[in-house]
């Protein structure tokens, strides 16, 4: 699957987090977490298992995170993705 443009999704408020996503050479990933010490790796994780199961490989993606369950960081990633895409089946492929 392939980004056709840049995507935001979500907010700053406490309890949610906003991604934005964009087209590159590679996959890049940058966390700037409230909570990164204690779940980075699991923002991570979860980030790299989405793109796996989308086979999507060369995007950058810039979460800011206000300590978002994880159920709210897989619904903004694939909502930006979406938008970036252009591809409104991306809910049925996770599954």
């Amino acid at each position: 699957m392939k980004i056709v443009k840049e995507a935001v999704a979500g907010t700053l408020e406490s309890s949610d987090l906003m991604i934005r996503v964009s087209s590159s050479e590679k996959l890049n990933v940058i966390i700037n977490s409230t909570v990164e010490a204690q779940f980075g790796d699991d923002i991570l994780r979860t980030v790299k298992e989405i793109l796996t199961k989308l086979n999507i490989d060369k995007v950058e993606i810039s979460i800011d995170d206000k300590g978002a369950l994880d159920c709210v960081l897989r619904a903004r990633l694939l909502t930006a993705l979406m938008r970036s895409t252009n591809d409104n089946t991306l809910w049925e492929k996770i599954q």
